[in-house]
């Protein structure tokens, strides 16, 4: 499901976890946990305090608070949050939407509600985040944005923060790949930190999507950025850390992602600037991330994903021919996208629906379609048939 209509009124479930968001102390992990102890979150709002309380963690004013949730004063900031919404071109999501990541799903802690400008696709399910300093070198922006290129251009979706250094060049690499790119934000979605990355977080919402669990006018604080980076590895099948010092917040990234069973990687830097590169290769001296130096190195420890588009790397670009011709040489999941493209699904939806296979393999094999020269990707990620001519 594509998510395209901003400002689209929440779905009652949608309005059910926003109480919670709403609530103190009501968290999502303790939240998941009511969820699994009444068996679903109506039951948890219809629950006495003393029932709350028999659930392990809930205690007398978590209780009261969630109590209270049902009252007319958290209907109107719910009423208010949605207009609000609708003024922003903003999108309200929670777990039991259809449209709701599924990687987060199965992640320990996933927001309550996901706040969405842009769109999101079954696609999106591939992705690899890129994190780093924001006070990066030269050489750290060149690398963040190569990589946020050969990604995208490789069918990648591209997770960062939005944040100065690191995160934009990797967005603007994904953008310059034709590639899509997700930021997700430690600030509601109202505004966007920093104010000269605006018109970047419009462009990446034409690409792809900006995100956020907090409500529409939270200002930035540092205390939001560690939750908001759970999102950016929960959403992901790996992290890639280029330039970070011993205490920068993509090793709070990295060790989410460890912790989530994502894969870790990291570009090596500079020996003589340890302010920048201290904990980024720190992580590759103690194993605990992968050395890359190629989008190669990366798709080598993607599991299933990585070795098919790995297998499609190693093979020799082929020179297309007519399709009939063309879809000879192909394996079966090859040779039924090549038909669905050539019977006009032009994008990686359209061609999932119409060859009837997830998102994964769709972009692994187009990848490997493109390399051996019998697909091109368009602008907008749109793909054709190469000429013959």
């Amino acid at each position: 499901m594509t998510i395209t209509d901003a400002g689209t009124v929440p779905s009652e479930s949608a309005r059910r976890y926003m109480r919670m968001s709403m609530t103190p102390g009501a968290g999502p992990v303790r939240v998941r946990k009511l969820v699994e102890h009444f068996g679903s979150l109506q039951r948890v709002l219809d629950a006495s305090v003393s029932d709350l309380r028999k659930v392990g963690g809930i205690g007398g004013v978590t209780g009261e608070a969630i109590f209270n949730a049902r009252s007319q004063q958290i209907t109107d900031e719910i009423e208010r949050e949605i207009e609000r919404a609708t003024e922003c071109g903003v999108r309200i999501l929670c777990i039991e939407d259809a449209g709701f990541p599924k990687p987060l799903i199965n992640t320990p802690d996933p927001p309550l509600v996901l706040y969405v400008r842009g769109t999101l696709q079954p696609a999106d399910a591939v992705s690899v985040a890129i994190v780093g300093t924001r006070r990066c070198s030269h050489y750290g922006r060149e690398q963040a944005e190569r990589f946020g290129e050969v990604l995208g251009a490789a069918g990648f979706t591209v997770v960062s923060g939005l944040a100065r250094g690191v995160d934009s060049c990797a967005h603007r690499g994904a953008i310059k790949g034709g590639g899509r790119t997700i930021a997700v934000l430690g600030n509601g979605l109202a505004m966007v930190s920093p104010q000269e990355h605006e018109m970047l977080a419009e462009e990446i919402s034409h690409s792809g999507a900006v995100l956020s669990e907090l409500p529409l006018d939270i200002a930035p604080d540092a205390k939001n950025f560690p939750p908001r980076n759970r999102i950016v590895a929960g959403l992901s099948l790996g992290v890639l850390v280029i330039e970070a010092g011993k205490r920068s917040g993509a090793l709070i990234t990295a060790r989410l992602a460890t912790e989530y069973n994502r894969e870790v990687f990291a570009v090596p830097g500079r020996i003589d600037r340890p302010e920048l590169t201290a904990g980024s290769n720190g992580l590759i001296r103690d194993s605990s991330a992968k050395l890359v130096t190629s989008l190669e190195d990366v798709l080598d420890d993607l599991s299933a994903v990585g070795d098919i588009m790995r297998r499609g790397l190693a093979e020799d670009a082929g020179e297309a021919g007519d399709t009939a011709e063309l879809q000879t040489g192909l394996a079966g999941n090859e040779r039924t996208i090549v038909e669905a493209v050539r019977m006009g699904c032009h994008d990686i939806e359209s061609i999932c629906q119409e060859a009837n296979l997830d998102a994964g393999s769709v972009v692994a094999a187009l990848t490997k379609l493109q390399i051996q020269g019998h697909l091109r990707r368009q602008p907008g990620g749109k793909f054709e048939l190469r000429s013959t001519g």
